[in-house]
């Protein structure tokens, strides 16, 4: 495999996933391409998620400027920057983009010829998957490019 997608999301967990597929994509010696999808800003204003994806200090989201969806889309782009800085690897590519979750998931592995995605996969309750569902699920009953899923159920 030459190239992995490492979809982030918001969630502090999103460090894990970063470390775990870029782990991955070494091993196999793949281009890494480290990919945010923007889709609702009420999930960055989120206290329980401040500053985004678990880099704190990387990145600091001022809630009155939330909608407007350029300054999202740069906040998020440096964040990806300093994750990149993070995994220790200046080669690896950053791309934000917008749209619902898993549909930008798939198209942008189809758009870059990605060989595999990786993802993390949050533990939530019942009737939150029921109403809300799940990106990781979502892309993987769409995908046809193998997925790599990364539990990142936090122990309480």
């Amino acid at each position: 495999m030459k190239k992995v997608l490492i979809a982030l999301d918001y969630n502090p967990t999103a460090k894990k996933v970063a470390e775990v597929g870029f782990s991955l994509a070494k091993a196999m010696k793949a281009e890494v391409i480290l990919l945010h999808v923007v889709s609702n800003p009420v999930y960055y204003s989120s206290t329980d998620y401040s500053p985004i994806m678990g880099f704190t200090g990387y990145v600091g989201l001022d809630p009155a400027k939330l909608d407007i969806a350029e300054e999202l889309k740069k906040k998020s782009k440096q964040f990806l920057d300093k994750s990149k800085h993070h995994l220790g690897d200046e080669s690896i590519q950053t791309l934000v983009t917008d749209g619902d979750f898993a549909e930008s998931i798939l198209k942008t592995a189809k758009d870059l010829h990605a060989e595999i995605i990786v993802m993390g996969s949050h533990s939530r309750k019942w009737l939150e998957n029921i109403i809300m569902g799940s990106v990781t699920e979502e892309v993987l009953r769409h995908t046809s490019i193998p997925l790599f899923i990364i539990p990142t159920k936090q122990n309480k």
